[in-house]
C-alpha cells in the first residue's frame, strides 16, 4: 500500500511537471541524422587531429617534408572524407545486398 502510494505522487509529479518524453522508434534518429550530414557541407573529421595524423605519416615516410600548407591539407582532408564516404557507401550497398540492416566487420 505503501509503495502504490508513492508511486501515484511520482505520476502525478511527472504530470504537472511536464510531459513525459517521447521516445522514437529505432533507426529514426540515425535516419535524422544521416539526412542532416547530407545537407550540411562541413568536415566531419575534426582538422586538428586529421593535422596530427597527416604530420605523422609524412614523418615516417620522408623526414624532409615537415611543412604543409593550409590548402594542401584541406585538399588532403576533403579527399579522405570523400574516400571514406563512398567506402560506407559501398559496405552498405553489400550489407544491404546480404539482406542486413547494418554494416559489420568480418
Amino acid at each position: 500500500m505503501f509503495c502504490y502510494h508513492l508511486l501515484k505522487e511520482n505520476e502525478a509529479a511527472a504530470r504537472t511537471h511536464g510531459r513525459k518524453k517521447r521516445r522514437s522508434k529505432p533507426g529514426t534518429a540515425a535516419l535524422r541524422e544521416i539526412r542532416h550530414y547530407q545537407k550540411s557541407c562541413q568536415l566531419l573529421i575534426p582538422v586538428a587531429p586529421f593535422i596530427r595524423c597527416v604530420k605523422e605519416i609524412t614523418h615516417q615516410y620522408s623526414t624532409e617534408v615537415s611543412r604543409w600548407t593550409p590548402e594542401a591539407v584541406l585538399a588532403l582532408q576533403e579527399a579522405a572524407e570523400e574516400y571514406l564516404v563512398h567506402l560506407f557507401e559501398d559496405g552498405m550497398l553489400c550489407a544491404i545486398h546480404a539482406k542486413r540492416v547494418t554494416l559489420s566487420k568480418l
